[in-house]
């Protein structure tokens, strides 16, 4: 058991437990562990959630398809972090996305009862789980205020924006490639390369492969509706 446990005290709804502590509190309740293989769906858009998913090995995607087909990324998952924890108690207790393997990947499932169990028995991890989901509340607000933006100008320039504070600098190396912006944005990649392109003929930034260099942060925040 303690080679699992060594990464689920890092998990956000066990934060602050020791691997004994949580290794008494796990031997109480029921749970299973399961591995899928890469590109493998776990869950559907609305399928019913019932258990506390986390990820011990590998990653998970939360993605969106439309009606045109177009895949919308809305994140990623790694070893630790849950899936679609806010969803497990509402009504309308359904996943929002579907949840697809990046790589091959290894979930522990924590039936509802033995959740509520846990938060029972201590309330460090009911703290923490209620925590969780209000920061997951802000971060999908703030999410879904982003794919509502206009323009493709303006997700790039909230993306370039944000990634320059996270940097603590102007000019900085772009973390993901064009396609997987792409997807991200929720947008065709001729489309964003001709956004990028765009913006780097208008020296509102200098764009030179993956660094990025801000020019004119007044109009990239004018840019953003």
């Amino acid at each position: 058991m303690k080679d699992f446990v060594e990464i689920l005290v890092h998990c956000p709804i066990f934060t602050g437990l020791s691997i004994e502590v949580l290794e008494e509190e796990l031997s109480a309740i029921a749970y299973k562990i399961q591995d899928y293989p890469a590109k493998e769906i776990i869950a559907m858009s609305d399928d019913e959630c019932r258990n506390l998913y986390v990820v011990l090995e590998g990653k998970v995607r939360g993605e969106m398809t439309d009606f045109s087909g177009k895949v919308i990324r809305i994140e990623e998952l790694e070893r630790g972090m849950p899936l679609a924890p806010a969803f497990i108690f509402g009504k309308q207790n359904r996943f929002p996305v579907d949840i697809v393997t990046v790589e091959k990947t290894v979930i522990i499932s924590i039936p509802k009862q033995s959740l509520l169990q846990l938060f029972h028995n201590n309330s460090t991890i009911l703290n923490n789980y209620l925590g969780l989901i209000s920061n997951r509340a802000q971060f999908l607000t703030s999410r879904i205020r982003f794919l509502s933006f206009q323009t493709i100008k303006g997700k790039i320039a909230h993306y370039l924006l944000q990634s320059s504070r996270k940097a603590g600098a102007d000019s900085f190396e772009l973390k993901s490639s064009h396609n997987e912006l792409a997807e991200i944005f929720g947008v065709t990649r001729p489309s964003l390369s001709r956004a990028f392109r765009d913006l780097n003929n208008e020296n509102v930034i200098i764009a030179d492969g993956k660094r990025i260099t801000l020019v004119d942060k007044q109009k990239l925040q004018s840019l953003i509706q």
